[in-house]
């Protein structure tokens, strides 16, 4: 079932990469869009999006040392490629490994918690699926061709090589 997980993860972090690459392209005026019932702007969105893949990472390695945090500036496309492949790939080393029984412990918006880590990698991959939809919503509603960067676009990928 690990090998399931892993290739859950693989498809995660080439999605995120081919919606920030075509992200990286777009103006000024199309990174600062936003629409109804989405998270906030493109850029802003995509950081939050990073962000909370190293606070995910974090909570199963322990550390409380995030990669990225919403509050600070921008910091460009290449950095925020480079976040986004450093906890890419660790989350498909955690999901490699993860245990179905771990426990995790720690404090959420100041309230303590205790989850299986299966629920929180069901998180990451819940967080990151919204947020793409949320930037592919508001692109497709300014006209912006997108990525296609479902499951089968990545098994035909995955196939041409």
């Amino acid at each position: 079932m690990a090998g399931v997980a892993v290739e859950i993860f693989k498809h995660n972090l080439w999605a995120n990469l081919r919606l920030l690459d075509a992200c990286a392209a777009l103006s000024e005026e199309d990174l600062e869009a936003t629409a109804p019932g989405t998270y906030g702007k493109v850029r802003d969105t995509l950081v939050h999006l990073f962000a909370s893949e190293g606070r995910y990472v974090g909570e199963f390695n322990g550390k409380r040392e995030f990669m990225l945090t919403e509050e600070e500036p921008f910091a460009g496309f290449e950095a925020l490629r480079a976040h986004a492949v450093t906890s890419g790939e660790a989350l498909i080393t955690i999901a490699g490994r993860a245990n179905a029984d771990r426990v995790l412990r720690g404090t959420y918006r100041d309230q303590p918690y205790v989850m299986l880590a299966s629920m929180l990698l069901v998180q990451a991959i819940n967080h990151a699926t919204e947020h793409r939809a949320h930037i592919v919503s508001i692109l497709s509603q300014r006209g912006v061709e997108t990525p296609r960067i479902d499951g089968l676009g990545y098994f035909m990928a995955s196939q041409s090589g």
